[in-house]
């Protein structure tokens, strides 16, 4: 297995969740299952704000792009998971490691400025009410959506660029279920340090603190008009409108900083695989649930579907 004079590196072969041999079929059936609802889910979620005039507005239309990204980032993840319990072939070839790697990768942090665009939508919506139509319109939101798109496939091109030109590796084993960059910077030997501080630089602050500070500094505006409002009523309802925004946003970091920002020495790699998975299959899965279906406007749409078809 050792390769540590390589000058290429033809394929590399995926450990997976887990070697244990008792644990192969319920995860193959649990990781299915929670793709197949995921899939089905946020293309639901997808189709209705597209088919929907109803649903023809901003935050709808953030949504339906939320929804394409976990649909996209589920499949690019798990289906490699499911083909290994299916044929039993660990092997995936150099450039399609670095494929789903880039992809992936683009895909989080697409994820992370959608929600940002997502909490600026909710305080236009809540501080500024008179004034929403005019700043949220129709170019503003296409151009927000094409931003975070642009800036999730051009952050990540340098990482994968730099690593794709690596030769030498000490194993063709991969400690994960996916092309990840952590894995795979733990197994090469060439020189990382150019990777090392452009990871660092673009992680700490490009992929966490920038998305942080615009996700999170338009909730300071709306949490102090939410205090504002002098019915109880009222007020319920606007943290309501907010609450499950905030669910999948802290989430989502929790599970981004313990997979990648802690160091390896505070956790074991297994730990981590597992905070990959939940982080790949569950939030995917909890975000048409959290936002959307139990959301009266997609309530409502749904039963107008159904009643058209009935």
């Amino acid at each position: 297995m050792n390769s540590t004079n390589q000058t290429s590196m033809a394929y590399f072969i995926i450990k997976g969740i887990t070697d244990v041999p008792e644990l192969q079929v319920p995860i193959f059936l649990l990781v299915l299952l929670i793709y197949l609802i995921t899939f089905s889910g946020n293309m639901t979620i997808f189709l209705l704000i597209c088919v929907d005039r109803h649903l023809h507005t901003p935050m709808y239309f953030f949504l339906g792009n939320l929804s394409m990204v976990d649909l996209s980032s589920s499949t690019i993840t798990l289906h490699k998971v499911l083909l290994i319990f299916i044929t039993g072939d660990k092997t995936v070839s150099f450039s399609a490691c670095m494929i789903q790697m880039y992809i992936f990768a683009s895909l989080i942090v697409h994820e992370l400025f959608i929600l940002a665009a997502m909490s600026y939508d909710r305080y236009v919506a809540i501080c500024r009410p008179l004034s929403y139509h005019l700043t949220m319109n129709h170019r503003t939101c296409v151009l927000s959506v094409s931003s975070c798109w642009t800036l999730g496939f051009l952050f990540v091109s340098p990482l994968v660029g730099i690593l794709s030109s690596f030769s030498c590796y000490t194993s063709i084993e991969v400690n994960h279920f996916l092309c990840d960059i952590v894995p795979l910077l733990n197994i090469t030997c060439s020189d990382t340090s150019i990777l090392d501080i452009l990871f660092f630089i673009e992680g700490l602050f490009l992929f966490t603190i920038a998305p942080f500070l615009f996700t999170f500094t338009p909730y300071i505006f709306i949490i102090v008009a939410i205090l504002k409002i002098h019915t109880s009523h009222g007020r319920r309802k606007a943290f309501y409108t907010c609450s499950s925004h905030l669910t999948v946003v802290v989430l989502l970091y929790t599970l981004l900083i313990s997979q990648y920002l802690v160091p390896s020495s505070s956790t074991n790699f297994d730990s981590k695989k597992l905070y990959a998975l939940f982080n790949m299959a569950a939030v995917p899965l909890l975000n048409p649930l959290i936002y959307s279906f139990k959301n009266k406007d997609v309530k409502a749409a749904l039963q107008r579907r159904f009643r058209q078809k009935l």
